[in-house]
């Protein structure tokens, strides 16, 4: 099957700038695919994305790799293969989140897979290893050497009988000497055996060391070798990566003709609200302009009011001293018509008396 995508989403791709350590970089002018690849054959997780025919992300995941969230949209990793940090800039905490899971779902099935890997290299390594080392694989120990106590001492006690005491013509110690040369001479073997082995065991182990150190040059290179074949595979699976990537283009074209469509019409309703506030903006200059005249012509009837009350208040003024005078003449009136009654009545009697 080679090597598939199994999760694709759109970021803007950032690389930390490799003199400050702290700025980012941009390596792509807009948003591009960024997508999960699995390589069935090995086993393999890897992140790419192409700006183009340039491959701006091509990062293999290990167990070892930490996808952090800086913020509600952005992400990052660090890839010390490449020697350099990437981050993605999503449009949406979503398709952020989402990418977070996927990355720490791979990653899992990464160290899975390398966990599976070694256990079937040291099922390989451990018989060539045993071949090696042949009869040092069991530890050394003066007990497996010289023996226990009980294998050093004859065994007297099973089956034996008290020994009768010695007689006057006995030879004392002769045989026990006989027999303790013997296993003088037995153990200096054991001691010179002890001494090869020792030597053969610390020459084993250097060549262990060597073998060990023959493994991880050998795994360095195989894992070059896997990078170089990484960068090959990724190069001929661009034209899989270029025609999706045409497709997402032509999608984005869609997108970017709909969006521009909404905002040529958001554009002339401003447009209509600006003619409609302009308008509005000439009413109120209108509108103000008639207030300052009305104001003017207000100030005016205020003083016509004035003049015309100060009138009135005189008029009323007249008005009063007229009609004090008036009631003061009737008063006079008054009291000269009494005095005619009187008079009439007077020269009344007097012309009933003559």
């Amino acid at each position: 099957m080679g090597e598939q995508p199994i999760f694709s989403t759109r970021a803007h791709v950032f690389q930390i700038d490799p003199n400050t350590k702290k700025n980012w970089v941009p390596t792509s002018k807009h948003a591009v695919t960024v997508s999960y690849f699995y390589d069935s054959t090995r086993n393999v997780y890897r992140i790419i994305s192409l700006d183009g025919s340039k491959a701006i992300i091509n990062s293999t995941i290990t167990p070892n790799m930490t996808f952090t969230k800086t913020s509600q949209k952005f992400g990052q990793w660090a890839d010390s293969r490449a020697n350099t940090v990437y981050g993605l800039g999503f449009s949406s905490e979503h398709h952020l989140s989402k990418f977070a899971e996927k990355f720490q779902e791979f990653k899992e099935a990464a160290r899975l897979a390398k966990e599976k890997s070694q256990e079937k290299m040291e099922l390989t390594s451990t018989p060539s290893q045993e071949s090696a080392g042949g009869d040092l694989q069991s530890p050394l120990t003066p007990e497996s050497i010289n023996g226990t106590d009980d294998e050093r001492t004859p065994d007297l006690t099973q089956n034996s009988e008290p020994r009768p005491e010695p007689t006057q013509n006995a030879l004392p110690f002769t045989h026990s000497s006989a027999i303790s040369k013997h296993w003088e001479a037995e153990l200096a073997t054991l001691k010179g055996n002890n001494a090869k082995l020792t030597a053969a065991l610390l020459e084993s182990t250097a060549n262990v060391k060597q073998w060990k150190q023959q493994l991880a040059a050998y795994q360095e290179e195989a894992e070059r070798l896997h990078k170089r074949v990484t960068e090959l595979e990724c190069v001929s699976s661009q034209a899989n990566a270029v025609h999706t990537h045409k497709t997402e283009l032509n999608q984005t074209i869609q997108e970017l003709e709909e969006t521009l469509k909404v905002k040529e019409e958001e554009i002339e309703r401003l447009k209509q609200e600006i003619d409609n506030a302009r308008e509005l903006q000439e009413q109120r200059d209108s509108l103000t302009q008639k207030l300052q005249e009305v104001e003017i012509r207000n100030k005016d009837l205020e003083g016509q009011l004035s003049d015309l009350e100060q009138r009135l208040e005189k008029s009323q003024n007249e008005q009063e001293a007229f009609r004090n005078n008036l009631k003061t003449l009737l008063e006079i009136l008054d009291g000269k018509i009494f005095e005619l009654t009187e008079l009439r009545d007077n020269l009344a009697k007097l012309l009933e008396r003559s």
